[in-house]
C-alpha cells in the first residue's frame, strides 16, 4: 500500500499541473496540452505537492509534531526558491535569449563579424510569480484536507464493521 503522505503530495503536483491546461485556455483561448509537463504558470504545482503534504501532515500527526515542523520549513524552501531563484533564472533566460538575437540581427549586417546562432533558445519559464505559488499553496490545502478526511471516512467504517 502506498504512503498517504506521498500519494497526497504526488496528487497535488498532478491536479496543478492538469489544472494550468484550462487555466492557459480561459487566459490566452489556447488549449495548450504542453503545459501538462512546463514549469511555471498558475498554479504553481511545487506548492500545491508541499502544502498538501504539509496541510495533511498537520491534520494526520498535529501541528506540534516534528513531522510537521520538518514539512513546513521543507515547503517554504520550495515555493521561496520557485518564486525567488527558478523565476530570476527565467528573467536571466529571457535577457540571455534577446541578446542572442540581437547579436545575430547585427552578425548578419556586418560583414566580417561571425556569430553562430544557439540551436535553441534557453528555457525562460522557470519560476513563478507570488500569485501562482500562493494559488498552489490553496490548492495543496484543499487536496490536504481531502485527503486526510477520506482516508478518515475509511477507517472509521472498517473499525464501525469489525464490531
Amino acid at each position: 500500500m502506498m504512503n498517504r503522505a506521498i500519494t497526497t503530495a504526488l496528487t497535488g503536483i498532478v491536479t496543478a499541473q492538469f489544472l494550468k491546461v484550462p487555466l492557459n485556455y480561459l487566459e490566452n483561448g489556447i488549449w495548450d496540452w504542453t503545459k501538462l509537463f512546463g514549469t511555471g504558470d498558475m498554479p504553481s504545482s511545487h506548492s500545491s505537492a508541499v502544502t498538501s503534504l504539509t496541510t495533511y501532515v498537520a491534520l494526520k500527526k498535529g501541528v506540534p509534531s516534528v513531522d510537521f515542523g520538518v514539512s513546513t520549513i521543507f515547503g517554504l524552501i520550495v515555493m521561496y526558491d520557485a518564486m525567488g531563484i527558478r523565476w530570476q533564472t527565467g528573467e536571466i533566460a529571457i535577457a540571455v535569449n534577446d541578446l542572442n538575437e540581437q547579436i545575430d540581427e547585427l552578425s548578419f549586417d556586418q560583414s566580417g563579424v561571425y556569430h553562430e546562432k544557439r540551436d535553441r533558445e534557453l528555457k525562460e519559464m522557470l519560476g513563478h510569480l507570488p500569485i501562482e505559488v500562493a494559488g498552489g499553496a490553496m490548492l495543496g490545502v484543499a487536496i490536504g484536507v481531502l485527503s486526510y478526511l477520506t482516508e478518515t471516512k475509511k477507517t472509521k467504517k472498517a473499525s464501525d464493521t469489525s464490531r
